[in-house]
């Protein structure tokens, strides 16, 4: 009896000695919020933070200003073949920004156990934010468009009512009816195109206005990341990965600015606030890296919103206003080859976009 209840005492102290031993082990699994003991090279940093600003500024300017130059290179024009299978590659490119880069990082975000449980652990607010932004942006781009066909329509009708008036005075007393009515059926067709045509530019108008906003937003949280951050084996491969990024997700938006027809300065505006929002991002992360502790609950809680709402707004922009209003255009849906290069375009850009997550 002696014997066994010493062997169960030795039980009991080996157990109570491997507790000990693998609680610190257990207790390291879980979040702590502490920042990393580990001491990068700032200097080292700083330099790739640098050159990251002028990669990613020059990729950006080059992507965005290739469909812009589409006088000068025919495959980057509107109505070429090719415009839709570059347009819906970029497209493959934003729409997997969204759900494989941003996404996923705003859950991250707002899971953390560095935030109040109580307040953020019981409710999917990722995916709310999400769906919110996408609905919001669905309002904005409704309300936007109507908002412009409405304007314009009043003032055209304002301007054919006055026509009418002075094509009335200057045809009173003649007896010639037939070939005034013929020349009022021309002018109502004619008028009508010009309605269409002009329904179509405003729409593009506002999905390139809606779908950069939604660009810049998620660009600037990106910059910052990149720039608070002070471990070069994290900067390296983001340099490059980001570079790619900026350059696809360029090419869309220039695709989209060229389609709608803006003037030269606002071209111009667009093409450069796009370039300089994420070189910016990373100048304002620079600036802050000695305060900013990506780990604490405000910065948490700022950047996962700020993400979820940009995953929301670059998904629903890619699906619908990108793809979808090409996919079921009459001329891809009457043109196979068309039709297959542009499937097998979106398929390739959100595959590299989606296998750079290795790297970002």
């Amino acid at each position: 009896m002696a014997h066994l209840q010493a062997c169960f005492l030795n039980i009991f102290k080996a157990s109570s000695l491997l507790i000990l031993l693998y609680y610190p082990t257990i207790v390291t699994c879980e979040c702590t919020c502490e920042v990393g003991d580990l001491e990068h090279s700032k200097g080292e940093a700083l330099k790739f933070k640098l050159g990251s600003i002028l990669s990613i500024l020059v990729a950006g300017a080059i992507g965005v200003s290739l469909p812009l130059l589409g006088k000068k290179i025919k495959a980057f024009r509107p109505e070429n073949d090719v415009f839709f299978m570059i347009k819906a590659f970029a497209a493959g490119v934003i729409l997997a920004t969204g759900f494989i880069h941003i996404l996923p990082d705003a859950f991250e975000s707002l899971t953390s156990p560095c935030l109040n449980q109580d307040l953020w652990g019981h409710f999917p607010f990722t995916g709310f934010v999400a769906m919110m932004s996408a609905i919001g942006t669905l309002m904005m781009d409704s309300f936007a468009t109507g908002f412009y066909k409405r304007m314009h329509f009043n003032k055209n009708k304002t301007v054919d009512t006055t026509d009418e008036e002075t094509a009335g005075q200057e045809h009173e007393g003649h007896v010639h009816v037939h070939t005034h009515a013929t020349h009022g059926h021309a002018h109502g067709s004619a008028s009508l195109n010009e309605d269409l045509a002009l329904s179509e530019m405003v729409r593009r108008r506002v999905i390139s206005q809606v779908l950069e906003l939604g660009i810049v937003v998620h660009s600037i949280i990106i910059g910052i990341s990149l720039g608070a951050s002070g471990s070069p084996e994290t900067i390296k491969p983001l340099m490059a990965a980001l570079s790619f990024h900026q350059f696809f997700e360029g090419l869309g938006l220039g695709g989209c600015i060229t389609q709608a027809q803006f003037k030269s300065a606002s071209m111009a505006i667009m093409a450069t606030l796009f370039s300089l929002t994420t070189p910016l991002g990373i100048a304002i992360g620079i600036g802050i890296s000695n305060i900013y502790d990506e780990r604490s609950p405000t910065a948490l809680t700022v950047e996962g919103i700020f993400n979820a709402a940009s995953a929301g707004i670059l998904i629903y922009m890619a699906l619908v206003d990108l793809l979808a209003s090409d996919f079921m255009s009459p001329r891809m849906q009457g043109n196979f080859r068309i039709q297959l290069g542009a499937n097998v375009s979106l398929l390739l850009g959100a595959g590299c976009m989606t296998f750079m997550v290795k790297w970002a």
